[in-house]
């Protein structure tokens, strides 16, 4: 707890209008959420790359954009760090009472669907009555792809959901077909449009296979990086580019890079 002590010192002499850090002093909470949202994705690259001493000192910059936020709200007499951690505390024991709860609670375990009814009956309490919907609560500076599994997964939790893949494939197919029909229309706002409803489709197949279309994406935006790369070296040593060849020459070139990755 020292150092986490220390930590919030810290902010607060940088924030100190007198003799803080000018850059420091300056910001305020839309300045900062976007170095917010690269710390988290910092977090999850040491993650992915299991690189333990760059993940403590990723979480380490995620922990003072949590601080630097709660010295900005204490500032404005909203809440502080101490309010903060409270409230995690409090929210996590509300959501677990198969493990701080009573007796009963503890005997009866972990009930399907708990998790989401005590979330759900969160939101109503902190929306008004007229307005309370399944979606509430889904920020909307989500990654498209992570924002579109939650909606689809709130939906679900009302019974609006394909009972199984079939009439999500049927959907997919649906989908494209009216890609290829925007498409003929040369409307460049209908085929974007429609490409959205296909994404949006294609998350759903995801969910359906328990899969997190994120994670997925990020896998193959990785696969694809280390093969195109493994063909540009291949050209390399050859003395050439890859600009020198045809179509059907990359793709046999990149049949063989898909190869000698998959034999590694």
């Amino acid at each position: 707890m020292k150092s986490l002590e220390k930590l919030l010192e810290i902010m607060k002499q940088l924030r100190d209008q007198e003799a803080g850090c000018p850059w420091d002093i300056q910001q305020d909470f839309s300045s900062i959420a976007p170095y917010t949202i690269e710390e988290a994705y910092e977090v999850a690259d040491a993650i992915n790359r299991n690189d333990m001493p760059g993940l403590r000192d990723e979480l380490g910059d995620l922990l003072f954009q949590v601080a630097f936020h709660a010295r900005m709200a204490e500032e404005q007499g909203e809440f502080d760090f101490e309010e903060v951690a409270a409230g995690i505390c409090e929210k996590m024991i509300r959501r677990h009472p198969h493990i701080f709860g009573d007796d009963e609670e503890r005997r009866l375990g972990q009930a399907p669907g708990v998790w989401e009814q005590i979330k759900a009956a969160e939101r109503a309490a902190n929306t008004s009555q007229e307005n309370v919907s399944a979606l509430d609560g889904i920020a909307l500076a989500l990654p498209a792809l992570k924002r579109a599994q939650k909606l689809g997964n709130r939906a679900a939790s009302v019974g609006f959901d394909w009972p199984d893949t079939r009439g999500v494939r049927s959907k997919i197919a649906e989908e494209l077909a009216e890609v290829s029909a925007a498409e003929c229309s040369g409307k460049a706002k209908e085929i974007a449009e429609e490409l959205g409803d296909l994404l949006f489709a294609v998350v759903n197949l995801a969910r359906h296979l328990k899969v997190d279309p994120e994670q997925a994406l990020s896998d193959a935006n990785r696969k694809f990086e280390r093969r195109f790369r493994s063909m540009e070296n291949t050209a390399k040593q050859e003395s050439r580019q890859l600009a020198d060849f045809g179509i059907e020459a990359l793709e046999s070139r990149w049949r063989e890079a898909k190869k000698a990755s998959q034999e590694k």
